[in-house]
């Protein structure tokens, strides 16, 4: 293999490292659209604006109308104007990930004709780039299960390192899940997956051996992507963050010297903070693997202390007492382009640390030192606060909050 990862050994042609990293960004850019789009195809489905529709007596299955599109993108702030939401279709269009349902319009226009997600009928082309991509997103799923315990914090040569996997553990876990006849077949696959960007060497120096080596995704498939991320000529591994989908996560102080907004161990005292930009999630004192992009602000950040902002700690028991001081709210907050703007921290109970005054939750009505009763319906008094981070982010972009708050004497 001739891109990134061999790009800088001694002796390697220069002409030939070139075009193995162009070769890498290309799948990068490539596997970014592909997770836009299908992020964006489940919206839509989940909204009803993808639907079967009629047209002179016939039927058109799972389809949209381009010009209804463009008004949802604006409204959802995808888009800030519809020549804007025009490119970012056509940027899924050109990646063949939507198309015309009779195929007779190349360009997405707006206008009220019907175009499709080519994952809803079948059309999607399954090249072998895709293929490695989406083999790898179905392993990533697997391993980020509840109960899968394979990615775990470690140590390698004095570098702790997040979401882990040791390589000869991976292969045991690919013949046992069925992913792999043999063991000899399952490396085989992690060179695929290493070859097409999807895993790497937790510090890029090593090709993957079934060994004690430590490997990382390089790609968080989970985290919600905005659509104006399509018209950005930025590599994704150009974007040194923790947000970037193509950088590796390490636990390391050092990082901070390289974005506005990242997350310190719970032992630290200070967090840094861009003053008006939102995470995604995020929880001051968690990995930081959750956190948006920091390039949205050029605000100078600001401190915020990670201690609790409760005067005294509150069991999930004392807030069920009959006749306790504490009123219940629900709350629907529906996401924007970068989050829904607040933190929630603590256990069984978790509490609400800090909420973005200009953010969607705020405007919904949340405030700091709410307990958390329920997410969508699932009762999380019981759990800790990165159980219910993972249940928002990995759910859908509108959310019901049951809170309880205590009541003023």
């Amino acid at each position: 293999m001739e891109e990134g990862s061999s790009a800088g050994s001694a002796g390697s042609d220069s002409s030939t490292s070139g075009s193995g990293g162009a070769q890498q960004r290309e799948l990068e850019r490539m596997a970014e659209v592909l997770v836009t789009g299908e992020q964006l195809r489940l919206r839509l489905h989940e909204e009803k604006v993808i639907k079967d529709r009629r047209h002179h007596l016939k039927t058109y299955p799972n389809c949209f109308v381009a010009k209804e599109l463009i008004d949802w993108l604006i409204e959802h702030k995808e888009a800030s104007d519809r020549e804007t939401a025009i490119k970012l279709m056509q940027k899924l269009a050109d990646r063949g990930i939507i198309h015309h349902v009779c195929d007779e319009h190349k360009e997405f226009k707006d206008v009220k004709l019907f175009y499709r997600f080519r994952k809803d009928d079948g059309t999607f082309p399954l090249d072998n780039e895709v293929k490695a991509f989406m083999r790898g997103q179905r392993l990533y799923e697997k391993l980020m299960s509840p109960e899968n315990t394979l990615l775990q914090p470690r140590e390698e040569e004095g570098v702790k390192y997040e979401r882990t996997f040791m390589a000869s553990e991976f292969l045991d876990w690919l013949v046992q899940e069925g992913e792999a006849t043999t063991r000899k077949e399952a490396e085989q696959l992690c060179h695929r997956l290493m070859d097409h960007g999807i895993i790497q060497h937790v510090s890029n120096k090593h090709p993957f051996v079934d060994s004690n080596l430590l490997y990382q995704f390089r790609m968080n498939f989970r985290r919600r992507r905005r659509l104006m991320e399509l018209l950005s000529e930025k590599s994704p591994s150009s974007q040194e963050t923790h947000d970037s989908p193509f950088c590796l996560r390490k636990q390391s102080h050092d990082n901070r010297k390289s974005t506005s907004f990242m997350s310190v161990s719970p032992s630290k005292e200070i967090k840094i903070v861009s003053a008006v930009r939102r995470s995604s999630m995020s929880s001051c004192g968690s990995s930081g693997y959750f956190s948006s992009s920091p390039t949205l602000s050029s605000s100078p950040p600001v401190l915020c202390n990670p201690k609790s902002v409760l005067k005294r700690p509150v069991t999930s028991e004392e807030l069920l007492t009959p006749g306790a001081p504490y009123a219940r709210k629900t709350f629907t907050i529906v996401g924007d382009a970068v989050g829904w703007g607040f933190v929630v921290r603590g256990s069984k109970p978790c509490h609400i640390q800090a909420v973005d005054p200009s953010g969607p939750a705020a405007a919904a009505g949340m405030k700091v030192c709410q307990f958390v009763v329920s997410v969508n319906g699932l009762n999380v008094l019981h759990v800790d606060y990165r159980t219910v981070s993972n249940l928002i982010l990995t759910g859908p972009r509108t959310i019901v909050m049951e809170v309880m708050e205590e009541l003023e004497c």
